[in-house]
């Protein structure tokens, strides 16, 4: 059954957008249906231009992403939230993008529908762990079945967390590993197959 995949992220330089991008590789390999969306900052430009790199980022990422939406998420059969860690939880940029989708939480509109989570830091121990876990919650409350990626693949003996992928940048900002990125493929593959065996139930 082909389904629709809501990815709706947010990534400030590079690396949470890299694992997003892998994720809908995944889920396209599974021939899922699938819409990349980036969520937007809310901090005025002088603390964007503050930070090196962050503003050229954001200006490339938001021609390439459109802003995510609470019809992308009423089309999705399955949506998989990714977010930087920001001590230790969700970033605000997406936060603002989950708050938005009190509407469809009141009618129920995404009841049953397959939910997912990944994440980076930019330190070792930077909290990825807890950041997933922390968009569990929210995840709950829409009424989404959560889909945690266990053991059930080899490439989880290598990277990610049972959670959700995960990467850490480091100082210099280096990407995700090759195993970081089969990790979010593999996470691509198994909502997809989720959402398709929960959307004949709803």
């Amino acid at each position: 059954m082909a389904i629709n995949l809501l990815i709706a992220f947010y990534s400030r330089l590079g690396s949470t957008e890299a694992l997003a991008n892998a994720v809908a590789t995944g889920a396209a390999e599974s021939g899922a249906s699938v819409r990349l969306r980036r969520a937007r900052e809310i901090v005025g430009a002088d603390v964007i231009q503050a930070v090196p790199g962050w503003k050229d980022a954001a200006d490339r990422m938001n021609r390439l992403y459109p802003a995510p939406t609470p019809e992308d998420a009423e089309w999705a059969d399955g949506i998989v939230f990714g977010t930087p860690t920001r001590f230790g939880s969700i970033a605000s940029e997406l936060k603002a993008y989950i708050d938005s989708l009190g509407g469809l939480w009141f009618t129920g509109k995404l009841n049953g529908k397959a939910g997912s989570v990944f994440t980076s830091s930019s330190s070792t121990h930077g909290g990825n762990e807890s950041t997933l876990t922390s968009l569990y919650h929210p995840l709950a409350h829409l009424g989404l079945i959560i889909v945690p990626l266990g053991y059930a693949d080899p490439v989880m003996f290598k990277a990610g967390t049972p959670y959700g992928a995960s990467s850490v940048s480091g100082a210099t900002n280096t990407k995700p590993t090759e195993d970081d990125l089969a990790v979010a493929r593999f996470q691509g593959r198994r909502v997809s197959h989720v959402a398709a065996s929960l959307a004949p139930t709803r």
